[in-house]
């Protein structure tokens, strides 16, 4: 017969041996070492023939008969006293039951190596374990579990559920879905895409498409929402076919590398010693980010080069390098907050435009930050950066980017010729910004533009000094001394818009009921010949002076601060008073909103309420602020907010990171939900977003465009004089000019 490739001579013959007793005693190491080599090959050739083993399992065989010979073959085997393994009975068994197919018998094997003699053990003991599972049942079930468990060894995958396709109406549900950003900025109100998503989708409601997922799906991701069941549709249908996307439609999604330690770089549109809230309050964020030491942070400011310097500086000063400038700003702020700073601080090139009084960036302001510690932007003022800006996207090029706006641009514009246009224009030009360049946006009040992406809080804090004030005045009060002996003032830059206009019309109407009231200004500006001029001309009570640091002791020591303006977003000014001790007499506004839970905020909504809160405040003394009251308006509360409401916590725990730079759609978390959302699924948000990004890029590389937008001459790319300031590569050799 044939024997399956297994060696059945003798041992002597198999050993080589001539024959006998001595001859084979004298070298049976020899013969067993060989045998153990042949009966490997053996099994190795057993091993390549797995393709008959169905017609192995099928074959109609008295099996429990069969089960019997391989048990005494194998017992006969096991209790012999030789050495080698015989598998001759074995062969005998097969050979009795007449295992014939074409050309041949039976083959079985597996394709990894296995050691010596644990091939066989594990045949035996399987077996053992199918003679004892088929006691008592018939044959063909023993062999049908014997199939099934061949089957549980496949690598094949298994078959998954079958899930309806979708029709055209969920396609088109879906469309508009994924559109409400093309629609935002088309002035469709959201509101209609929802209702004809609704509708598209109530159609299919009780579509088996529908009940397959209700059924699938924990009862933990089942809800009513019919925008969250069309994406788990979508999902469904997406993991049905095994599709997988990295990244969408004009998205970078090669980020950098996120080392052990994250970056973060905080990029504003001033920098001291010009007094201004872009300025100041960055500066204060980098020094409390750096201090928890979790993440190296980097403050980039703009340099201007002296010509500049000398308009936008108070008192003529200028500084001959970015390291002298550097050098004023840390002594500066480690004067205030009190530890040493730790953070890095960086130029970026910058000109001044005298119309607008701001700095514009000039040139592509991303690349000032190395590609490897590209990680985390917070974009100080997002509208204000990328008006112009001619370069790499920030969301293409950073993990995480957050924008912080500070100012409410449409209301400056609207006290302008033609400001009603430029106000329209300014509006499409930030939505299209801070959705093409941002992940999250913090708006901090609702004075602001509502913006794609955005929401509202307050994440500055005041200067400690202000707060150690107030501690002392609380002392001196409790101690019976008198702390103010001033009454009322403001303080503020002196341009129409920073609440003078308001400040003059409102004295102006209540001349009589305010009798005896003076009122000392503090402020310089351009403004500030006309603002005094029409002060004189009204007969007004209003003294005027140079102005201050609010910080000075000379300020100290009044009582009321009066700020009318409704142009401000987040008055610092109205912050640190508050921080003082202060009374603070401000509108009913949305800009305020914030100061509204201190009591010693008095609000008014007309003239008249005016003139009361002024009186109240004069005739009343202001309360000590609790624990609580001075904690939020720290630095440090305000640091914990901005963490919170920009996620940047989370960013910063994530080291995969993969929420906020794959931009796939967020978890949604309203009523303590966590629905799984179709991340794999192509986004027309990410399309569209890539869209406004590719056309602002191409629109401000027109030097014709930006200078018919009001961009300042030059501005796309820095000039000779940064390069020298700087120590910038020549801009001919950062730009060249082929072809002349």
């Amino acid at each position: 017969m044939a024997s399956f490739g297994v060696d059945t001579r003798p041992a002597a013959a198999a050993s080589g041996g001539g024959g006998g007793g001595a001859g084979a005693a004298g070298t049976g190491e020899g013969a067993l070492s060989f045998l153990s080599r042949s009966l490997r090959e053996d099994l190795r050739l057993l091993r390549a023939r797995a393709g008959e083993l169905e017609t192995f399992l099928s074959a109609p065989v008295a099996e429990p008969e069969l089960l019997a010979r391989l048990r005494r073959a194998y017992s006969s085997s096991a209790s012999s006293a030789r050495t080698r393994l015989d598998l001759s009975a074995i062969g005998k068994a097969f050979e009795a039951e007449s295992w014939r197919g074409a050309r041949g018998r039976a083959r079985w094997g597996w394709e990894e190596e296995a050691e010596e003699w644990e091939p066989v053990r594990m045949v035996k003991a399987r077996f053992r374990e199918l003679e004892r599972s088929t006691q008592g049942q018939s044959a063909t079930d023993m062999l049908h579990k014997v199939k099934l468990s061949l089957k549980s060894m496949s690598f094949a995958p298994e078959a998954s559920e079958d899930v309806p396709p979708l029709d055209l109406g969920e396609l088109f549900a879906y469309f508009l879905k994924q559109s409400v950003p093309l629609f935002d900025q088309l002035g469709i109100k959201r509101d209609v895409c929802d209702k004809l998503v609704e509708s598209l989708c109530s159609k299919r409601k009780d579509h088996h498409a529908y009940n397959f997922l209700s059924a699938s799906e924990p009862s933990s991701l089942r809800n009513d929402n019919v925008g969250d069941e069309l994406d788990l549709r979508i999902a469904s249908v997406l993991q049905s076919t095994g599709h997988h996307c990295e990244g969408g439609f004009w998205r970078d999604v090669q980020k950098s590398d996120i080392s052990d330690k994250r970056h973060v770089a905080i990029v504003t549109t001033a920098s001291l010693p010009w007094m201004t809230g872009t300025a100041v309050n960055p500066l204060f964020r980098a020094a409390y980010l750096a201090k928890s030491s979790k993440q190296k942070v980097t403050l980039v400011v703009p340099w201007l080069c002296k010509s500049d310097q000398e308009l936008v500086y108070p008192n003529s000063m200028t500084f001959n390098s970015p390291e002298e400038q550097e050098n004023y700003m840390r002594n500066w702020l480690e004067e205030r907050v009190g530890f040493k700073t730790d953070f890095k601080i960086s130029f970026y090139p910058g000109k001044f435009q005298k119309e607008r009084r701001s700095i514009i960036p000039a040139g592509d302001t991303s690349q000032f930050i190395p590609s490897k510690e590209a990680d985390i932007a917070i974009l100080e003022e997002p509208e204000h950066l990328n008006w112009y800006h001619h370069g790499k996207r920030w969301t293409d090029k950073f993990n995480h980017v957050v924008g912080v706006v500070h100012t409410n641009y449409l209301e400056y514009i609207k006290r302008e010729k033609n400001g009603a246009i430029q106000a329209f224009f300014v509006k499409h030009i930030n939505n299209l910004v801070a959705r093409a360049y941002c992940h999250k946006i913090l708006r901090l009040s609702g004075a602001t533009q509502d913006l794609p992406k955005s929401m509202i809080c307050n994440v500055h804090g005041v200067n400690p000094k202000f707060l150690e004030v107030g501690e002392r005045i609380a002392a001196e009060r409790e101690s019976g001394q008198q702390s103010f002996s001033k009454g009322a003032y403001f303080l503020g830059k002196m341009v129409w818009a920073k609440g003078y206009r308001e400040l003059i019309d409102l004295f102006a109407k209540h001349k009589s009921d305010l009798v005896g009231f003076k009122l000392d200004i503090y402020g310089n500006g351009e403004d500030s010949h006309e603002v005094q001029s029409i002060a004189r001309k009204l007969n007004l009570n209003l003294n005027f002076h140079k102005g201050r640091d609010h910080a000075d002791d000379s300020l100290h020591g009044y009582k009321v601060f009066i700020n009318p303006s409704i142009s401000d977003v987040l008055c610092t000014a109205t912050a640190e008073a508050l921080a003082m001790g202060k009374f603070v007499v401000c509108a009913d506004h949305p800009s305020n909103d914030f100061f509204r839970s201190f009591p010693n905020c008095l609000t008014y909504k007309t003239s008249e309420d005016f003139v009361a809160r002024v009186k109240e405040a004069m005739t009343r003394y202001p309360q000590p602020l609790t624990p609580e009251q001075r904690y939020n308006l720290s630095w440090e509360a305000a640091t914990q907010r901005f963490m919170e409401h920009s996620e940047l916590d989370k960013v910063l725990n994530d080291s995969s990171n993969d929420c906020s730079s794959s931009g796939g759609t967020e978890p949604d978390r309203s009523a303590g939900r966590r629905t799984r959302q179709p991340v794999s699924a192509p986004s027309i948000s990410d399309a569209v977003d890539g869209g406004l990004a590719f056309a602002h890029y191409c629109l401000t590389g027109s030097e014709l465009l930006r200078l018919s937008t009001g961009a300042v001459p030059g501005t796309r790319d820095y000039n000779k004089q940064h390069s020298a300031d700087l120590r910038l590569l020549p801009p001919q050799v950062q730009n060249p000019i082929y072809g002349w």
